[in-house]
C-alpha cells in the first residue's frame, strides 16, 4: 500500500508512513504533532479506504489517500483504481432479482413519505415498510409492495429502486398447497 499526500501544489506518493510524515514535516505551515502523527499512522493501519484530510488551519486541509499505485504517474493516471465493485460482481444480485421461485417473501422498504404538517405544508418522512406476500420473484414481491403502497401514501412518495440499498428481500419458503 503506498500513500498519496497532498498540500496545495505539493505532492508526493511514499510506501511508508515514515516517509509520509517527513514529507509532511518539510512544510512549514504543517506542525506535525505526536497527535497528528498518531492519528496518521491509525488511518495507514485501519482498513478505512476513503481519503482522509487534516486541518491545517480554517479551510486550508492536506489530504492522505491509500493507493496501490507504483509510481505518481499511475496515480494520476488512475490505473490503480480499487476495482472492489465490479460490474461483473453486481450482476449476480441483479439476476436473483429477476429469478422465478415462487413462494412467500418478506420485503424490506425504505421510502421518503410525503405526510402533509399542520401548516399545510408537505414534508418527507423517512418510512419503513415491511411486508409479506405470495410473489412469483423478488423483482415481483418489490412490484407488489409498491402497488399496495401507491393507493394508501400521497402519490408525491418517493419509493427506492429494487436494486438499491433501501430495498431488501428475504424467501420465506413456498406457499402452503391448499387443504
Amino acid at each position: 500500500m503506498n500513500y498519496y499526500l497532498r498540500y496545495f501544489d505539493d505532492e508526493t506518493l511514499v510506501s511508508n508512513i515514515d516517509d509520509a510524515l517527513k514529507f509532511l514535516d518539510s512544510i512549514s505551515e504543517i506542525n506535525v504533532t505526536p497527535e497528528l502523527e498518531a492519528d496518521i499512522r491509525e488511518y495507514a493501519e485501519s482498513d478505512v479506504l476513503f481519503p482522509k484530510r487534516y486541518k491545517v488551519r480554517p479551510r486550508i486541509y492536506f489530504i492522505i489517500i491509500k493507493t496501490e499505485a507504483a509510481t505518481m504517474q499511475d496515480f494520476k493516471d488512475k490505473k490503480a483504481l480499487r476495482k472492489d465493485i465490479s460490474p461483473v460482481a453486481k450482476v449476480p444480485e441483479q439476476m436473483r432479482l429477476m429469478e422465478n421461485k415462487r413462494g412467500w417473501y418478506e420485503g424490506h422498504f425504505e421510502f421518503k413519505r410525503v405526510v402533509v404538517n399542520h401548516l399545510g405544508k408537505c414534508e418527507y418522512r423517512d418510512t419503513t415498510f415491511v411486508a409479506r406476500c405470495i410473489a412469483n420473484s423478488p423483482i415481483d414481491c418489490y412490484n407488489r409492495i409498491v402497488e399496495h403502497l401507491k393507493g394508501r401514501v400521497d402519490e408525491r412518495s418517493q419509493f427506492p429502486s429494487a436494486k438499491g440499498k433501501n430495498f431488501s428481500y428475504k424467501y420465506l419458503g413456498t406457499e402452503k398447497p391448499a387443504q
